[in-house]
């Protein structure tokens, strides 16, 4: 009779440690993968949400109340959570709110990690905490003499389980026109946190951004920034084979990733604290072209101060891609 050999307790107990190695390396990659394809689903269906609500707006501008004394300091800060309570909700469902210095009862986390993941910092709560540049004097515009005022942020809660700061800047103007400053046209900024507290609170994954731009005819963007380092001094155009421009790097880069258009990039100056961007006060292409050929013009932002203008498309400036 022919007899059937089985496993000895050994060899089950060393097959159960191999499978317990492999699973160790491979599960944590795993999971993040399924994180990431989640929260990008995710942030998609945000941003539409968002967008559509804001559309449904007559306007943007005047909501709450502002005031400083004499010495600069605000005696009374309303814009945020008026504009929250008086216009978001009316458009949007929120579980939840919460005015200035209460943001964690929403969800917001105290501290959140930079995109480049080598930074920790505090979550701002008002305009200057978020970028300082944005209360820069503005002196050339036609449509706003003088600077933002340096409101406080408040907070909501959506039904999907998403927190979201609000950053609000009740004298706005419009959108028409790309020339002068960034910040002038910007009227809201949202920071996401996508599941609350739970973590990682790291922005490109469960940390992002929202910025609308125009008080009339507003224009909402989500740009995903990519953390590597941006490819610096390129023409945005370039009729040299072989060479490298603006248009084309990003693609260089990764199949995912492309140039952000003049509005991504406003929203990627207002938020650049939270990337570790533009630090070293540099030049950065758009991809909106003013007038094509090698001889046009293509418009770009200047990081130190928010400024836009269109210039020659042959010069050379920094790049910074996002995700398609």
């Amino acid at each position: 009779m022919k007899k059937t050999r089985g496993f000895t307790l050994a060899e089950v107990l060393i097959t159960l440690a191999i499978i317990g190695i492999v699973a160790a390396i491979t599960l944590p990659s795993l999971l993040v993968n399924v994180n990431e394809k989640a929260w990008d689903a995710q942030k998609k269906a945000l941003h539409a949400r968002l967008a559509q609500a804001i559309g449904q707006m007559n306007t943007l501008g005047g909501y709450g109340t502002y005031t400083e004394d004499e010495e600069g300091t605000a005696t009374e800060d309303t814009a945020a959570e008026s504009f929250i309570l008086d216009a978001m909700s009316k458009v949007y469902k929120i579980n939840n709110v919460c005015g200035p210095d209460k943001l964690s009862s929403c969800g917001i986390p105290s501290k959140i990690t930079t995109l480049d993941a080598v930074s920790e910092i505090n979550f701002p709560s008002k305009m200057s905490e978020l970028n300082a540049k944005l209360l820069n004097e503005i002196n050339h515009s036609p449509e706003k003499d003088g600077k933002m005022a340096d409101t406080k942020a408040s907070a909501f809660e959506t039904v999907n389980g998403e927190s979201i700061a609000v950053f609000y800047n009740p004298s706005c103007g419009s959108n028409t026109t790309f020339a002068n400053y960034a910040q002038d046209k910007m009227c809201v900024n949202f920071i996401y946190d996508l599941n609350s507290n739970e973590g990682p609170n790291q922005v490109g994954k469960d940390i992002g951004f929202i910025t609308v731009f125009g008080n009339k005819n507003p224009v909402v963007v989500a740009p995903v920034p990519h953390n590597k380092d941006y490819m610096s001094a390129v023409p945005q155009y370039s009729e040299a084979e072989g060479t490298p421009d603006a248009s084309s790097v990003c693609k260089i880069m990764a199949e995912d990733l492309r140039l952000p258009d003049i509005n991504e990039l406003a929203a990627l100056f207002i938020n650049a604290p939270l990337i570790n961007l533009g630090e070293n006060k540099s030049l950065y292409w758009s991809s909106s072209v003013f007038s094509v050929g090698s001889s046009g013009t293509a418009w770009r932002l200047y990081f130190a101060d928010g400024g836009r203008a269109r210039t020659a498309r042959s010069g050379a400036h920094n790049v910074r891609c996002i995700k398609r």
